[in-house]
Formats: structure tokens, sequence, C-alpha cells
């Protein structure tokens, strides 16, 4: 005998019927909960996978939508992480290319990477998040 699902779309979650008797003895049994069918279900699941998020239509049945914008704010958010980590990786690269340069044993190739990764270091650090998504991010050296 197959599970019967129940849906509430004031929660948005998912209930067993056979946990029914607990969650109603500690009144948390949704009172919109409604049953859905196992092959709904696993048709909702699979989705998910996909980047859908589970919502509930106007009959309080839930349904596959695409996930809602980033905001603004949260875009802003993403850049300014996005920044610090090509920043972290320039400066990575450059400690070396730097101590060789200082102890005087930098090739010419070394050297000229040295100038490279500066430059793109600083260009990174000139972006502007506030601006995301409408970043144009520099190459890499």
């Amino acid at each position: 005998m197959q599970e019967r699902i129940f849906y509430s779309a004031q929660t948005n979650g998912f209930y067993p019927y056979s946990l029914f008797d607990d969650y109603n003895n500690a009144g948390n049994w949704p009172n919109d909960a409604v049953e859905i069918s196992d092959r709904w279900y696993n048709y909702l699941l699979d989705g998910q996978s996909t980047g859908k998020i589970i919502t509930s239509n106007e009959y309080g049945l839930p349904i596959l939508s695409d996930p809602p914008m980033p905001s603004k704010d949260e875009l802003i958010q993403v850049a300014e992480v996005e920044k610090q980590r090509l920043l972290t990786g320039a400066t990575i690269v450059i400690a070396p290319l730097q101590d060789a340069v200082d102890l005087g044993i930098a090739t010419e190739k070394e050297i000229s990477l040295l100038q490279e990764w500066k430059k793109y270091r600083v260009l990174i650090n000139r972006i502007d998040s506030s601006t995301a998504p409408d970043i144009d991010w520099p190459e890499l050296p």
C-alpha cells in the first residue's frame, strides 16, 4: 500500500497520512491539507531537481513555478562576494611573483605576469558592485 500524501498551501509542506495522529495530537495537522497523488508528488520533487520551486495555485494545490528573480540587494551581495573571491585569487598569484621581483631573481616572464596580474587586481578593485548585475568583469591575465 502506498503512502497517502497531503499538501498544505499555508505551510507549503507535505504531510504523510501515516503521521496524521502525531500531527493531530500536537495540533499541527494543517486545516487546509489536501490529498495529492503519489504521481503528482513525485513530479513535484523531480521538478525541484531542475531548479523549479513548489508553490500553490489559487485552489491551494501544489504546482511547480520558476524561482523568483533575486532582488537588487541580493545581486549586489553576490557581486561583492565574487569581487572578493577574484581579489583573493589575484593576490595569491601576485605574492610569489612579487617575491621573485623583490629578491631580484624574477625572470622576464615573471615580471610581465606580475604587471598583468596587478593591473587585473586594480581593475577588479574598481568594480562597483552596486551596478550588479550589469558588471563587465575583466578577463583573467
